[in-house]
């Protein structure tokens, strides 16, 4: 891999290539015989990771867990923008069944997904 120190040729560097595309989008979220749409706002680096801190417990002797239950329904009720039911909060999320709960959880990005793209850091001398 060529690092920015052994190039020849310094590219520059666009950060729009890496910044979250504003627009929402249409989900169609299908259950057995039924179909319908949901309106998601994309999760950013920022939001993710405050929703990670907010679902971490540590406890007297400094031990951590993180409350999977707690961030998927954080994430839920972040990124939904519309859908049939209205707004999505904890009344409607403590009230649906496996089947609807499992195909909304498919909208949840992994809260602690390592899979980056081509990432290399070089210190710098």
């Amino acid at each position: 891999m060529t690092t920015i120190k052994d190039s020849p040729v310094q590219k520059s560097f666009d950060v729009n290539k890496y910044k979250i595309v504003e627009d929402n989008q249409t989900y169609t979220v299908k259950i057995n015989d039924d179909e319908f749409d949901v309106i998601v706002k994309p999760v950013t680096w920022q939001l993710k990771n405050e929703l990670i801190a907010k679902c971490m417990k540590f406890d007297q002797d400094g031990n951590s867990s993180f409350d999977g239950g707690t961030y998927i329904k954080e994430v839920l009720k972040a990124i939904i923008i519309e859908a049939p039911w209205g707004k999505t909060d904890n009344k409607f999320l403590d009230s649906i069944n496996s089947d609807l709960g499992a195909a909304l959880e498919r909208l949840v990005p992994s809260a602690f997904d390592t899979n980056f793209n081509e990432v290399d850091v070089v210190k710098k001398e």
